[in-house]
């Protein structure tokens, strides 16, 4: 059974960072894409960073380019994504996702299966 547990939300002035994990069981990243994604209130999901199977493309929204960094760990199975420079608009509800053989899909949400329960980040002006 695929799962994905977020953790390392927060609060955080402007400036400031943090770094989100998402343990994964039942699957490897090396057959998975996975991601990161967000969600604002009032506003739709959207695609955060993204590494396809095998980290052979990485994807980062403009917003986020040169501040956010995504890594994964392959012996703990585990994804992070390092943010920098917060802004208050990264102020969401964050979540993992991955989805099989996810290699060219790049950061769509709608073509991820598996999704984590969330972790909110707030980011103070």
């Amino acid at each position: 059974e695929v799962q994905l547990v977020e953790s390392g939300g927060g609060l955080v002035q402007a400036g400031g960072s943090l770094r989100l994990s998402c343990a994964a069981s039942g699957f490897t990243f090396d057959v998975y894409a996975i991601g990161w994604f967000r969600q604002a209130p009032g506003k739709e999901r959207e695609g955060v960073s993204c590494i396809s199977n095998s980290a052979a493309n990485t994807y980062y929204a403009d917003s986020v380019k040169g501040r956010f960094h995504i890594s994964t760990d392959n012996a703990k199975n585990t994804m992070y994504l390092q943010m920098n420079s917060l802004k208050s608009e990264d102020t969401a509800v964050y979540y993992c996702a991955a989805v099989h053989d996810g290699y060219g899909l790049g950061c769509d949400p709608d073509l991820y299966d598996y999704w984590g329960q969330g972790t909110q980040v707030t980011v103070s002006s």
